[in-house]
């Protein structure tokens, strides 16, 4: 048996190769970063082609910085930034249009319209989700209604659509020559256009989008030994390597943290924050704002479902900290900043720069810093934006227990943040429960790397995945009742002043 699994992690702000042993430790990993296009208040895009260029730089390094190769690796798996939109001629290969980044406010006015007559129920009913900016199908309206061409060439079968695990997966494949177009469960599952029971793309959904069907991947499960193929002898990997896993990045993090047992939720930091919690077979409505999607589906199964909460801004407001207010030179310094105040000195920072998503899903919002006097520095800026990460992972928490009924006990952490001890400590206070990070914080990577592996025997099953789970730190809140309520009513009443800012 080879003695790899690897994992490409196509994520918002970077693009790494990832490659574990049986225990699930990182062997290897290069990372490179690709850039934020906004081309206007509330637009983000990304190139897919510098995507592209970045995903065979990344691989190539880490294989030979390693001296591994393609018979090295037992299988590969694909995670990947979800709802952001690429359409590209399937002939040529070209992008019709940056791809348009999740991130994204450009279709509030037809996320808006939806909800106003109606249609938004029935894609709450059929899709798990509210009509909003965040998803992909009012991306791929917006391009078929604004890109010259565009809308032709999907309907002569020309112009397809894909998420970034798509866009990758059909260049790895072949490309123009006979790339696989497909995608699964859980990346499909963010469009607003599949049907949750059905797991297949809904006829009723594509026409309020006038979406052409053609243009669409072939849904198939996230683990599966046959879906997806293998790569090319000339790409980035030199050989063949199967390609036998498929998951959004919330997901692959929800599997990586070895959450397979209804009830069990993680929560990943890292440009956004999304906290999942799995609930197993059953498909469960949220009436708290959360949104309901598949959790993982591995081929031979039933598919695993799971409430959401995602939040928009979490880590790049710490970027913000850094590239526009540049009160920072790099991440690791907001706690050292924030570390020279004892408290947030009456501010409270909302950073809506997306409108607020779950559990309010507010497109006419914008951030706020609140609660400023003279008294107040930078350092007590840092500490605000450190508190709204958690303030916001509050939120969802509370929306979780009052849908599932179930209160959280302890909260899995991932990702980038999670090295920031202040930051998971104001976590502990301000949830009340403790915080627990694992030795792989990576864990997307890992998720990926652990549904190809399981799809070619690799690993047995998720009780072997669980064996390999440690933990390296936990968190203890410190804060009384009556300082965690007095923090969070004042939170609260920053986040209502953030509203009907935009005219929508």
């Amino acid at each position: 048996m080879t003695d790899f699994v690897g994992a490409v992690d196509q994520g918002t702000t970077s693009t790494r190769f990832m490659i574990f042993d049986h225990s699930g430790n990182e062997v290897g990993r290069h990372q490179l970063e690709h850039q934020q296009i906004l081309p206007r208040a509330g637009w983000v895009e990304h190139n897919p082609l510098e995507i592209w260029e970045r995903t065979q730089t990344v691989v190539r390094t880490a294989l030979n910085t390693h001296n591994l190769a393609a018979p090295d690796l037992a299988a590969l798996g694909i995670t990947n930034q979800r709802e952001t939109t690429v359409v590209w001629n399937r002939h040529t290969g070209r992008p019709y249009y940056n791809a348009i980044v999740w991130q994204d406010t450009r279709t509030d006015r037809i996320a808006t319209a939806l909800e106003r007559d109606g249609r938004g129920e029935v894609i709450r009913r059929k899709a798990g989700l509210p009509p909003a900016t965040y998803f992909s199908a009012g991306k791929i309206q917006w391009i078929l209604e604004n890109v010259d061409g565009v809308r032709a060439a999907a309907e002569r079968g020309e112009a397809v659509f894909g998420t970034t695990d798509t866009w990758l997966l059909w260049h790895l494949t072949g490309g123009t020559d006979g790339g696989a177009h497909v995608t699964d469960p859980t990346n499909a599952s963010r469009t607003m256009l599949m049907n949750l029971e059905t797991l297949d793309w809904d006829d009723e959904l594509l026409s309020f989008f006038d979406i052409p069907r053609a243009m669409l991947p072939r849904i198939v499960a996230s683990s599966d030994p046959h879906a997806y193929g293998s790569t090319l002898p000339h790409g980035p990997f030199g050989g063949p390597v199967r390609i036998t896993g498929d998951l959004g990045d919330q997901q692959a993090a929800t599997v990586g943290q070895v959450c397979f047992a209804p009830g069990e939720a993680k929560n990943t930091y890292g440009t956004g924050n999304f906290m999942l919690l799995n609930t197993g077979t059953d498909i469960v409505r949220s009436e708290a704002g959360l949104l309901t999607t598949v959790c993982y589906h591995f081929a031979g199964s039933a598919p695993v479902y799971a409430l959401e909460g995602s939040i928009a801004v979490t880590g790049s407001a710490v970027q913000w900290l850094r590239d526009q207010l540049k009160i920072i030179s790099n991440a690791a310094q907001s706690e050292n900043l924030a570390r020279q105040v004892d408290d947030n000195g009456g501010v409270y920072f909302v950073p809506a720069f997306s409108g607020l998503f779950a559990p309010y899903w507010r497109s006419d919002a914008r951030g706020a810093i609140v609660g400023l006097s003279r008294y107040n520095t930078d350092a007590h800026i840092a500490r605000a934006t450190l508190e709204a990460i958690c303030y916001q992972s509050r939120d969802v928490a509370e929306a979780m227990a009052q849908d599932s009924g179930v209160a959280l006990e302890c909260l899995k952490v991932d990702g980038g943040v999670t090295v920031n001890e202040l930051c998971m400590q104001l976590q502990a206070d301000i949830l009340g429960v403790p915080v627990s990070r694992p030795v792989v914080a990576e864990t997307t990577a890992l998720g990926a790397a652990y549904a190809a592996g399981l799809a070619v025997g690799f690993w047995r099953d998720t009780d072997e995945l669980r064996e390999n789970w440690n933990e390296s730190r936990r968190w203890q809140p410190s804060w009384s009742p009556q300082q965690r309520a007095t923090g969070y009513a004042a939170w609260r009443k920053a986040v209502h002043r953030t509203l009907n800012w935009i005219e929508v």
